[in-house]
C-alpha cells in the first residue's frame, strides 16, 4: 500500500465544536470545505472505497446453462430380475449456474475459474452497467481452474492487474463478486475486505474437487457462493488473484479464503491469447519418490528425493542427460522430497521454461538444465 493512501478518520474537538456552534446558530445548513461535516464525508473515503470503485466497473457476472444426463426411475424398488424388462432410463437435464469474472482487455477477455464454466452449452457475461453479452470460451486449463472468454461489446472496462509476487501478510485484500447472485436481480458487484493472511498456500489435493492449487493466496476477505472467478484486489484497486475457493464446515465463509495468484493467470492468458490454449509442459521422463523401503532396496543411506523411473527417447530429460537411475535432489534451487515438493518447483512452468536440475549419479552430485517441451498431442 503506498504512503498515505489511508485517510486518517479522526477530525479535531475543536473542529466539532464549531461546526455544533454553527449548527445551532443556523449556519451550518451547507458544509463548505474545513466544516466539520465535510471532513467527516471525506474520511468516509478510505482506500477500500477508491480501489473498490476502481476495480468494480471491470467485474461481471458469469451466467452458464450446462447439460447433464439425470437417471429418472419411477419404480424405487428393483431386483435383477426386473432391471432385464424394465430398464432405468435417462435424460438430459439443463443446469443454471453462476460465478463471477474480470474483464482484463479491451479485446473482451475476461478470466474466471474454469469450474465456473465447466461442460457449459450456454455462457452469459452481465457487466455493473446492465449490458449483457453472449460468451465463449477461448481456453481454458482444469489444471489452474483458470478459464479465458471472449466478449464482444464496445466501451469495455478493464481492471488494472497487479503483481502478486510482490505481496505482504497483513496487506488490505478486497474481494469483489457476485455471491448468491440467482437471488439478486441485480449485476452490483459486492465487496468484502479483509487482509492477506497468508501466501504461497498449497492445499492438498483431497481437500479438493478438481485443479492443483499450489503457492495460492489466503485471505479473510469473505469469498462467498457466485464470488468464484471474482478477482482479488489491493489497495491500489489492483487484481492480485482471482477468488476460487473456501474451506468452510456450513457453507458460509469463516475467514479461509484462497484465491489464484493473477501472475500465474498472466501466464495463462498468455498462452491463451498466443496459441489458443494452455500447452501441457513435458519433461519427458517419469520419476517416483524414494521411500524408506525404496532407498532400500535401492542401497542409499536415506529417503527423500525422486528417482527416475523412465527417459523417453527424444524428449526434453533425453536431451539434458537425463538418465534411469538418477536421483533428484533440486528443482530449481528447491530441495525435493517428496513429489508434493516437486510439483511446487515446477508450478506455472510453462513450455520453454528452463529446470535447472541437481542430481546423484553413481556417489557424484551433477547439475543439468531442462528445458520443457510441449507434449505429444493425441492424434485425434
Amino acid at each position: 500500500m503506498k504512503p498515505g493512501t489511508l485517510r486518517r478518520t479522526a477530525i479535531a474537538a475543536g473542529a466539532v465544536a464549531a461546526a455544533t456552534a454553527a449548527l445551532l446558530l443556523g449556519r451550518a445548513s451547507t458544509p463548505r470545505p474545513g466544516d466539520a461535516a465535510a471532513d467527516i464525508g471525506g474520511s468516509r473515503r478510505t482506500a477500500i472505497v477508491t480501489a473498490s470503485e476502481r476495480a468494480s466497473p471491470a467485474v461481471v457476472s458469469v451466467s452458464v446453462v450446462a447439460q447433464r444426463m439425470v437417471r429418472t426411475d419411477p419404480f424405487p424398488f428393483r431386483d435383477e430380475f426386473f432391471d432385464r424388462f424394465f430398464p432405468p432410463t435417462e435424460q438430459r437435464q439443463r443446469i443454471p449456474g453462476l460465478g463471477s469474472g474480470v474483464i482484463v482487455d479491451k479485446a473482451g477477455l475476461v478470466l474466471t475459474n474454469e469450474h465456473v464454466v465447466r461442460d457449459a452449452d450456454e455462457i452469459r457475461v452481465t457487466l455493473t452497467d446492465g449490458r449483457e453479452f453472449p460468451a465463449r470460451v477461448l481456453g481454458s486449463t482444469a489444471s489452474y481452474d483458470l478459464a479465458v472468454l471472449s466478449i464482444q461489446g464496445p466501451n469495455l472496462p478493464v481492471a488494472q492487474l497487479g503483481d502478486s509476487d510482490r505481496l505482504m501478510v497483513g496487506e488490505w485484500a478486497i474481494a469483489i463478486g457476485n455471491p448468491f447472485g440467482y437471488l439478486l436481480d441485480d449485476p452490483q458487484p459486492t465487496i468484502t475486505a479483509g487482509v492477506i493472511s497468508a501466501t504461497r498456500r498449497d492445499i492438498k489435493s483431497e481437500a479438493t474437487s478438481s485443479g492443483v492449487y499450489k503457492n495460492m493466496i489466503q485471505t479473510d476477505a469473505a469469498i462467498n457462493p457466485g464470488n468464484s472467478g471474482g478477482p482479488l484486489v489491493n489497495a491500489d484497486g489492483a487484481v492480485i488473484g482471482i477468488n476460487t475457493f473456501i474451506f468452510t464446515s456450513g457453507g458460509g465463509s469463516i475467514g479461509l479464503g484462497f484465491a489464484i495468484p493473477i501472475n500465474l493467470a498472466k501466464r495463462v492468458i498468455e498462452e491463451i491469447r498466443v496459441h489458443g490454449r494452455v500447452r501441457q509442459a513435458w519433461p519427458g521422463m517419469n520419476v517416483q519418490p524414494v521411500t524408506p523401503y525404496l532407498a532400500q532396496r535401492l542401497g542409499y543411506t536415506d529417503a527423500g528425493g525422486l528417482v527416475v523411473s523412465r527417459v523417453d527417447a527424444g524428449g526434453p530429460a533425453a536431451a539434458a542427460g537425463v538418465q534411469v537411475g538418477d536421483r533428484i535432489r533440486e528443482v530449481n534451487g528447491l530441495v525435493i522430497r517428496s513429489v508434493d515438493d516437486a510439483q511446487r518447483s515446477i508450478y506455472g512452468a510453462q513450455v520453454g521454461d528452463r529446470l535447472k536440475l541437481k542430481i546423484e549419479r553413481s556417489g557424484k552430485t551433477l547439475e543439468l538444465g531442462l528445458t520443457l517441451a510441449e507434449a505429444p498431442r493425441e492424434e485425434q
